[in-house]
Formats: structure tokens, C-alpha cells, sequence
């Protein structure tokens, strides 16, 4: 990835200089951001230390977030789609074998590490500061609900499965799968391989399909 600041004193080089955009800079300084809360905990981050990381002044980084609090929110939002993978367009696949795409059944083990290691973080600086989880959940588990309610919608329109209330589904598909992989910080005693893991979230998934009648 490009650097995002540039020295003053940089020679000037020929042709139209690269301009990195806001958006450019923000997605880098929270793919940063999201390994510095790993790394140190949410208590001995700073908005300093992400800034010096992702190599941008604090203005700048204050520019895109306000405080140290909406740039966690911004790491949640983007590690959502280490939860859920939608939104997604239509696949000429069962719903079933959509359902594994989506809640990512294979998912290597360093994706699933990182996602582990997130969790771990709010989840064990939770007592502390109440405020993660709240964050967590409005951007994460909640927004992560609701496009999965949208996706089911659009398949119900479609004729591809029966389900009176698709809120209802999306909160019980996440309850089984996500519910079903154990806690973060003890999935190692839940499981005894990621081979029963997965054999297990597919036959949640396969138990789903079946009472909707999905096709």
C-alpha cells in the first residue's frame, strides 16, 4: 500500500503525482488500527501509536476519527465481514451451500485467528470498559443480523425458501453458527480439531435449509 504521508522535502517526481483519497487513508488506518488494539488491548492504544503505525500524521488520523472510540467502532464495522460475508450478490448454488459461504465454514486458520483475536479483545476488556461491547454489537453482531434478514428476504422473494419472519431466522442462523463455534477464549476446549467444528456448523446450516424448505 502506498505511504499515505509523504515527506515535505520528497523530491518531486515526474507526471501527475498519486493523491491517496480520505477513503484510501481511512481503510489503512484501520486495517492499522485493528492490529494495534490486538497487539496492546484497547486501554494501552493510542490514537498515537495507530498514527506513528499507519505512518500518518494525528491530524490526519483526527481528520477521519474523532477519538479513539469511533476508530474502534470503524474496526469493528470492518472486521464484519469476518462474521458474516454479505452483503453478497445471487449465486446458482443451493441456499445451503450459501449459508457456508456466507458464515465462511472453511475459513483458513490465520482469517479465523484474527477474528478469534479480536473478540478476545473485547471480550476480555469488557469489564472495563462497557462501552466495547455495546460498539460491538451495534456494529457489528447487529448490523451483521440485518443484512443477513435482507439476504433471506431477497431468497424468500425469489421462492427459494418459506419463512414468516426473516429477522427471526437471521438471529437464529447466527445463534447455531456462531453460538455453535464456541467462545473465543475456549473454543480450543469446545473442539477438539476444526474438523468437528465444521462438520457440526454444517449440520446446523443443513438443519436450517431443511425446516425452511430452502432450495
Amino acid at each position: 500500500m502506498d505511504i499515505i504521508d509523504e515527506p515535505a522535502d520528497e523530491p518531486r517526481k515526474r507526471g501527475r503525482p498519486k493523491v491517496s483519497s480520505d477513503e484510501d487513508k481511512r481503510a489503512h488506518i484501520v486495517e492499522v488500527a485493528g492490529r494495534v488494539f490486538v497487539k496492546y488491548g484497547y486501554a494501552g492504544s493510542t490514537t498515537a501509536i495507530v498514527a506513528s503505525e499507519a505512518g500518518v500524521s494525528k491530524q490526519t488520523l483526527y481528520k477521519l476519527f474523532q477519538s479513539k472510540e469511533e476508530l474502534f467502532a470503524a474496526v469493528v464495522g470492518a472486521h464484519r465481514r469476518l462474521m458474516l460475508d454479505l452483503p453478497r450478490p445471487a449465486e446458482d448454488i443451493s441456499i445451503a451451500a450459501s449459508l457456508e459461504r456466507i458464515f465462511m465454514i472453511d475459513m483458513d486458520e490465520d482469517k479465523d485467528a484474527d477474528r478469534t483475536g479480536f473478540l478476545q479483545l473485547v471480550f476480555r476488556e469488557a469489564a472495563q470498559f462497557p462501552e466495547l461491547v455495546d460498539i460491538l454489537q451495534r456494529e457489528g453482531m447487529l448490523a451483521s443480523r440485518q443484512h443477513l434478514a435482507d439476504w433471506l428476504s431477497e431468497r424468500r422473494s425469489e421462492g427459494r425458501l418459506t419463512l414468516d419472519d426473516t429477522a427471526s431466522g437471521a438471529r437464529m442462523l447466527m445463534d447455531m453458527i456462531l453460538g455453535g463455534m464456541g467462545p473465543p477464549e475456549g473454543r480450543a476446549q469446545a473442539w477438539p480439531d476444526r474438523a468437528q467444528l465444521f462438520a457440526h456448523l454444517r449440520r446446523c446450516i443443513a438443519i436450517f435449509a431443511a425446516g425452511v424448505g430452502a432450495t
